[in-house]
């Protein structure tokens, strides 16, 4: 009978009902969440890999047009190495010049340019069309390196025919090496739109291609506004240089649409190339099953949900008082800083870190200067500001996350130093008595300066137990402060290391030799 009267008291307790009431949607909660997990999870690979398919059909079309065209290029270059080409009447002199230059639907201009960026041969002209492209960045950057090889420049806008275009182009070299001027190619910009604009990649959606250096050269949906545009400096493009390829979810800097990223670069060329899908996209059709799946889930949990709730808000009042009790056990309640009890905490795992690492472990203890003055001329609320102020002196000294100020009793406070040594210690220590320097209590009239504090330090690397190597860390601090305090206060004084006696095992604290 024994064991069934111990289940019925558990089944008339108060965890008992939540647990009955928690358990069932709990249940219903976790199969339906790892059903939309894997359903997610289904959306978002088939998000994958439609991307990195579209990426390589594209990636391939754009190499290969490029490759054409850098084909015709280089044929040009090559035949104006032709013998007597200059005597020969101009119709034949085109001939021969771009005698196998590619013809295609979105083939731009393709011009020989001289050293001084004169047209001296046009393929869609005879004689050549007048223009000088000193000017263009290609011909600047061809005349200043040589063997540069192909050149993608910046979206321009033709000079010839008032179109955008994408240029590329190679130098010509005169026999002695020196810059004979560029053989110019261009693609028209309307070949990407007619690409990109056969793929639908839903709302928001986006197809990008650009220059190495940041520059778009075409966006789909098109927008005039987005050609030539530099994004080098934001994190988006940043993603795409950190790699050949990849894939990751970012915040758009154009438009704030968050997207998923997917990139490459194209051939061997200083092109990166992206398919960009609207995370809201990807998640559409997994939504709205959620929705429908989870509603279903809400309806049966509603039904036990009411008590839960009853008992869970009693218990999450309960944890609050407790969090708060815990808190205000770790906090001096006069400062606001961690008292002796958190002090002890941080110092065990200080000890810990420092153990496993080998780093020292300085301890500064801060004691105010003729306190009992203060509070037998000022009355003990003054004394209490005095003490207040200490605190915020003190806290302002450091900036590490893991350097702890703590109050230890009265007017004595200690600073816990992880991974510094009795150098750095003593910076700090410096700090210290600089910002109490400068406290001041209006209300009764002390100034700056009327407050000052010894410190006494120690350094050491924890080599054993915690409490053991708090004990002497602290009676060590504590003794050079006794030094300070007999020395005329307002002043540092670093613990000695004492002589250990013969046959001693090792200490369990190393101390470091003070000054």
């Amino acid at each position: 009978m024994a064991p069934l009267h111990r289940l019925a008291l558990q089944l008339n307790s108060a965890r008992a009902w939540i647990a009955l009431g928690v358990l069932a949607p709990i249940g219903m909660l976790a199969v339906s969440g790892l059903m939309l997990l894997d359903l997610r999870r289904d959306a978002w690979d088939k998000a994958e890999q439609t991307s990195r398919n579209l990426l390589q059909v594209l990636e391939r079309d754009i190499a290969r047009n490029i490759e054409m065209y850098d084909l015709s290029i280089r044929a040009a270059v090559d035949n104006l190495r032709t013998p007597g080409l200059a005597d020969m009447a101009p119709a034949l002199r085109q001939l021969i010049l771009f005698d196998r230059a590619a013809t295609a639907r979105d083939m731009g201009v393709m011009i020989v340019i001289d050293e001084h960026g004169e047209i001296i041969a046009d393929i869609d002209a005879i004689p050549p069309r007048k223009g000088n492209y000193v000017d263009r960045e290609y011909f600047q950057i061809h005349q200043a390196r040589a063997g540069l090889g192909l050149h993608i420049g910046q979206p321009i806008i033709s000079r010839l025919t008032g179109e955008r275009m994408l240029p590329f182009s190679r130098r010509i070299n005169k026999p002695d090496g020196t810059f004979g001027g560029v053989v110019l190619g261009s693609v028209k910009l309307s070949y990407f739109t007619r690409l990109f604009s056969e793929i639908d990649l839903g709302h928001g959606g986006a197809i990008n291609l650009y220059l190495r250096d940041g520059t778009r050269i075409m966006r789909h949906p098109y927008a005039e506004a987005d050609i030539g545009v530099n994004i080098a400096s934001t994190q988006t493009f940043q993603g795409f240089v950190r790699d050949a390829s990849g894939s990751f979810v970012h915040i758009s800097a154009r438009d704030g649409i968050e997207r998923h990223y997917t990139y490459t670069r194209v051939g061997g060329l200083p092109l990166i190339l992206n398919v960009a899908l609207s995370t809201n996209a990807i998640e559409a059709e997994w939504r709205a099953k959620a929705i429908v799946i989870g509603g279903i889930v809400l309806v049966l949990c509603s039904l036990t949900i009411v008590l839960s709730l009853l008992f869970g808000r009693e218990l999450r009042r309960r944890e609050a008082m407790q969090s708060e009790l815990e808190r205000l056990s770790l906090t001096d309640a006069l400062t606001g800083l961690p008292n002796r009890r958190a002090f002890e905490e941080a110092f065990t795992r200080a000890s810990g870190g420092g153990r496993r690492s080998g780093k020292p472990l300085s301890l500064l203890i801060v004691d105010a200067d003729h306190f009992k003055r203060f509070n037998d001329r000022y009355g003990h609320q003054i004394g209490d500001e005095v003490l207040q102020g200490l605190a915020r002196r003190l806290s302002a000294s450091v900036h590490r996350p893991h350097d702890l100020v703590c109050r230890v009793g009265g007017e004595e406070f200690a600073i816990l130093l992880p991974d510094t040594d009795q150098a750095g210690a003593l910076r700090i220590a410096e700090k210290v008595h600089a910002e109490v320097s400068t406290l001041a209590i209006g209300s009764a009239g002390i100034g700056a300066g009327a407050v000052t504090v010894s410190i006494g330090l120690a350094s050491g690397v924890p080599d054993g137990g915690a409490t053991t190597a708090l004990t002497d860390l602290y009676r060590l601090a504590d003794g050079a402060l006794y030094e300070a305090k007999a020395g005329g206060r307002n002043q540092t004084r670093c613990a000695k290391e004492p002589d250990a006696p013969a046959g001693s095992q090792k200490r369990p604290l190393q101390v470091v030799r003070g000054s």
